[in-house]
This record gives structure tokens, sequence and C-alpha cells, in this order.
């Protein structure tokens, strides 16, 4: 697994901590696949792009509720029944307890390859915090 690009710089209102937005890109070979990751932090949220060409064919939110310790979650572009930008959304919405939005580009949405796409995101939230 290999970090690409090195993340774009933080941009509107400066670069550490505060209202700024913080871009990164990397990406990862999982099993046999090539993944590319873009993230955005904003104020308050995140946005993820996950996928192996550019594309944005679907896109979900999640935000964690006060009431219940599962993030709601709802997908606001593509097919419904694909449920694969939901849930990474809501997984990532608890472990950050921040509005998430993910766009699940990729073919595979096994629950294994998830996984590993999952893992590559925390490895890379734990080498760069300050980007998520």
């Amino acid at each position: 697994m290999e970090a690409a690009g090195g993340g774009g710089a933080a941009a509107a209102g400066g670069g550490g901590g505060g209202g700024g937005i913080a871009l990164h890109d990397f990406s990862g070979r999982l099993g046999e696949q090539r993944v590319h990751f873009h993230a955005m932090r904003l104020q308050d949220s995140l946005f993820l792009w996950v996928g192996a060409a550019p594309a944005l064919a679907t896109l979900a939110v999640a935000m964690c509720n006060p009431r219940d310790s599962i993030p709601v979650a709802a997908s606001l572009l593509g097919d419904p029944s694909d449920t694969a930008s939901a849930c990474l959304a809501q997984r990532l919405a608890s472990k950050t307890k921040k509005q998430v939005f993910v766009s699940y580009n990729l073919q595979n949405t096994d629950s294994s390859f998830t996984l590993l796409i999952e893992n590559r995101i925390k490895e890379e939230m734990m080498a760069f915090p300050e980007k998520f």
C-alpha cells in the first residue's frame, strides 16, 4: 500500500485546524486492483471519493444521530440499491463523528474487498489525521 501524490494543500483559511479545507489524495493496490482515494476535509464534514477511474456514479451521506448509536445514511446520487457508498459513509461517520459524504465508484462491492478499502482509509487517517 502506498501513498500517492502526498495530498493536496490546505486552501481557504490556511493549513492546520479551523475552517480550512484540506485535500488529500492517496492510492493503494488492493488485491489485483489499483484504487485511488480523494479526501476533502471541510469544517465539520468529510468528502471521500473512492474509485479506479474518474467517475461520480454514486454519492451517499451519513451523520451521527444523538438518539441512535448507528449513524443515519442516505443515498444522494446513483442506484439506491447500491449500498456500498452509504455503508462506508456510516462506518466513517461513526469513526470521525463528522458528516461524511462518500462516492464509492468500484465494481467490486464484496464485503471482504470493502473491508480492505475501509482499512486502507483508516491506515491513511492514522498517518495523516489532519487531512481527515
